[in-house]
């Protein structure tokens, strides 16, 4: 490929991912784009304007000589949590900024682009390659940003009575007598051993995604599938959210004081279980992953089931060598669905649908070293009471997702699209 090529295949790039951000918050109200209904959901208009703080900052600010900022108050309004380059507005508040407006940060977007676009065109990748790496972790920290709008949007919806619906239902209406063309879990034996985690290679990753290293793996068990809605229907009428013994005891306390007697959206009317979607409340579809759990109720349901949580490594170890393909974001269905869309060998929905919760802790991998300058606060200052998810889900870039990929989260956390996959020993 010329040089010419692989400048307009960045600048193509470019494009396309901040395009689909906007296409994202098309369906909003003006009104909507303000409203933070807790400390965890940012407002949609907060992160369209930090994804191009990222930009500004760490990119035209430094490659681009006449660069001129389009409003300087946006450098403390939209830094998020970045210590080494100055002081940042709270999390908590942004849901209280009504200005800027969000014309001017669509504005503020455009600007940023304009000059991007100019800077990339001068660019030679081969020469400039600190450069090229700088935009391409720009452009995934966009799309780790395209997911949380989405979460968010679903958080802050959810919150008021009248639960409006974001977008129209994409899946079919299922008739309740027609055969729901699902399969029964079954457990799947890895052999483990000495194996190999990690990043590796010229394909882009994130810091915390290395060095590949060595793991021993004891023979284990995998479940074909992500727990689905039945199964953990059956976990609440055993008096899962009942019984301490099944908890670990900041698990148990997270129950007793927020009163979690189901997942988060899931409400009982009547007989029947209902949640709350991006399409708007309907019933709880029995054969679809179950989602938005913490990792504490995955790990509640798992003991009750006699099982645990996979590690990373395990996780990792089995599906490396999948295909990462699946219900992601491109699909619009915006929910985990019941239809198989992803099989590889004896597993099912690997990719896609839900984050899976593992047992491991957010923690670096041996040898692991973080970006030098204030990009290092990226990921590593985050490696301390978090836990480790793999997989993706409904709301993920597929081209963003890999099996070295680390989300992570604090393990009461459930307003992600987060579900689980059993394990075992053997």
């Amino acid at each position: 490929m010329s040089v010419q090529d692989k400048v307009s295949s960045i600048a193509e790039r470019y494009k396309n991912i901040r395009s689909l951000t906007e296409k994202i918050v098309y369906p909003l109200e003006t009104e909507d784009y303000m409203v933070q209904a807790s400390p965890d959901a940012s407002p949609p208009k907060w992160h369209l304007a930090h994804t191009t703080w990222f930009f500004e900052k760490f990119i035209l600010k430094s490659y681009l000589s006449q660069y001129k900022e389009l409003n300087p108050h946006f450098d403390y309004l939209f830094n998020s949590y970045y210590e080494t380059v100055g002081a940042f507005h709270p999390r908590h508040s942004r849901g209280n900024l009504a200005r800027p407006t969000v014309k001017e940060v669509i504005s503020y977007r455009h600007h940023v682009d304009e000059h991007m676009q100019k800077l990339i065109g001068q660019m030679n990748p081969e020469e400039h390659t600190d450069l090229k790496d700088l935009i391409e972790i720009g452009l995934n920290h966009e799309q780790q940003h395209q997911e949380l709008l989405l979460t968010d949007i679903k958080f802050n919806f959810s919150q008021n009575p009248i639960l409006p619906t974001f977008i129209k239902d994409k899946d079919k209406e299922k008739d309740e007598t027609e055969t729901i063309p699902y399969q029964e879990s079954t457990t799947v034996e890895m052999e483990g051993g000495l194996v190999e985690i990690g990043h590796s290679g010229d394909v882009f990753a994130f810091d915390n995604e290395g060095p590949r290293h060595k793991v021993w793996l004891n023979p284990y068990t995998l479940s074909s599938h992500p727990v689905m809605n039945v199964e953990f229907m059956e976990f609440i009428a055993d008096g899962g959210y009942e019984r301490p013994e099944l908890w670990l005891s900041e698990g148990w306390e997270h129950v007793q004081k927020e009163g979690w007697n189901a997942p988060l959206y899931w409400k009982k009317h009547g007989d029947e279980w209902h949640y709350f979607t991006l399409t708007g409340e309907r019933k709880v579809e029995k054969y679809e992953p179950v989602c938005h759990v913490s990792f504490y109720e995955a790990d509640a349901f798992a003991r009750w089931a006699g099982k645990r949580l996979p590690t990373e490594a395990e996780w990792e170890h089995a599906f490396e060598l999948v295909k990462v393909d699946g219900n992601f974001l491109e699909k619009e269905m915006m929910h985990p669905t019941w239809e198989d869309i992803s099989i590889h060998g004896p597993f099912n929905k690997v990719y896609g649908d839900v984050w899976e919760w593992t047992s491991s802790a957010y923690s670096p991998y041996p040898g692991s070293k973080p970006l030098e300058g204030a990009l290092g606060e990226y990921n590593a200052k985050f490696m301390c009471n978090q836990m480790v998810l793999k997989g993706g889900s409904c709301a993920t870039p597929m081209s963003h997702m890999r099996a070295t990929y680390r989300n992570f989260f604090q393990p009461e956390k459930r307003w992600q699209f987060s579900g689980f996959r059993l394990a075992g020993d053997l």
